[in-house]
């Protein structure tokens, strides 16, 4: 068995307390994260190699700045694509988990597309996939409608987006739509209100907006342009802006992010900011005041590259109005991915993927700090998402 395995058993029947005890709900709200491992493949020196090790999911639980893996359980998954390939139903009971990739059946040493969607019974002890779907080759980010009826998940190889219905613990395919053979839809996001949805497109550049009536998505006519290869995206909780990773060319040029204001019609981009080489994933922080962004730095190229550095960053920003200013920027590893915000907008996770390994970051009078805490795992950390409880 797996060390991370039998260390964990212990808390096993603790985590399913926390996910599905009514009293527990009512009386406090977890501080709960869930990040997923691919255990496929690893970047060495800027060559990505397939590895061996298997693919998994971990509940995480933040006390103050401490951060705990209460389970962790396997899930097919892959660190391809935007790191919100995972996300919980507004009742904490149920997740869905995305896999883009496998491993080869033909060659182990190498990997394939795939196009799974796992549905996770959380409350299950331990939790534990009871279906399996399917979307499109590539599959990536994954978002859940603020009701918990429908999930969108983006697939960029065929360039399609999947419609799905949740009633319960059932999960069902309703609509697929396509965007466009070239277009790379990478991840999907809800408004509040669940009446729209942005999808990044790094194919050709663009955010898209989707239209929602009666469990019905509709693609709109308004796409945004904020940079090149719009990836990771996340909308506030109060449905006023939108931040848009812009992951770049990977050539070593300085890589922004964008601030959507979605309070005007229709939405549009409103400011740009540099940040670094490749940033990858981004979050908003619970009170809309701050946004985190995780910026790879040149971690995932050869030593030899004159691109090169040996650490990633994890940078804060703060929303002033309707522009974004640099707080501070945290030193991170390597071919960095996920980051989220505990529901108190206290403490970030930050997914050092080289490492194999999460970071713990403060957030104290508005700045950020590195509180030296590690979370270590056996499989590359590339999915993350701050999860839903029955009190939030």
């Amino acid at each position: 068995m797996n060390r991370h395995f039998r260390k964990r058993a212990s808390v096993v029947a603790l985590c399913a307390a926390t996910l599905g005890s009514p009293l527990i709900a009512r009386s406090a709200a977890p501080q709960l994260i869930l990040s997923s491992q691919d255990g496929k493949v690893m970047v060495v020196d800027g060559d990505t190699r397939t590895v061996e090790g298997r693919d998994t999911v971990a509940i995480i639980k933040v006390t103050g700045h401490h951060a705990e893996v209460l389970t962790e359980f396997a899930v097919p998954n892959s660190v391809f694509g935007p790191p919100e390939s995972v996300d919980t139903t507004p009742d904490g009971r149920l997740a869905l988990v995305t896999a883009g990739a496998k491993r080869d059946p033909a060659d182990p040493n190498k990997t394939a597309l795939d196009d799974l969607v796992s549905v996770v019974d959380l409350t299950e002890k331990p939790p534990k996939v009871i279906d399996t779907l399917h979307a499109g080759p590539g599959v990536g980010g994954i978002s859940i409608s603020p009701d918990g009826t429908l999930a969108i998940a983006a697939s960029r190889s065929d360039g399609s987006i999947t419609v799905f219905g949740i009633e319960g613990k059932k999960v069902t395919q309703t609509q697929k739509i396509t965007l466009g053979a070239n277009s790379g839809p990478g991840h999907v996001a809800f408004t509040p209100d669940g009446k729209r949805a942005l999808v990044t497109r790094d194919g050709d550049h663009r955010v898209t907006i989707l239209a929602i009536q009666a469990g019905k998505v509709e693609v709109t006519k308004r796409d945004l342009f904020p940079g090149q290869r719009p990836n990771g995206i996340d909308v506030s909780a109060k449905g006023d802006f939108a931040i848009v990773s812009n992951i770049g060319k990977g050539q070593g040029d300085t890589d922004t992010v964008s601030l959507i204001d979605l309070t005007v019609e229709p939405p549009r981009v409103v400011d740009t900011l540099s940040v670094g080489q490749t940033p990858e994933g981004v979050a908003i922080s619970p009170d809309g005041k701050l946004v985190g962004v995780t910026v790879m730095n040149g971690t995932n190229k050869a030593s030899d590259s004159p691109f090169y550095h040996r650490a990633g960053s994890f940078v804060l920003l703060r929303v002033a109005g309707k522009k974004l200013a640099r707080v501070n920027d945290v030193p991170t590893g390597g071919w960095t991915q996920g980051v989220a915000f505990t529901p108190d907008g206290k403490t970030v996770l930050v997914q050092n993927t080289m490492q194999k390994q999460i970071e713990v970051i403060a957030i104290n009078g508005g700045h950020a700090a590195d509180t030296g805490q590690r979370l270590q795992f056996d499989a590359a950390p590339g999915g993350l998402r701050t999860m839903h409880a029955a009190s939030r």
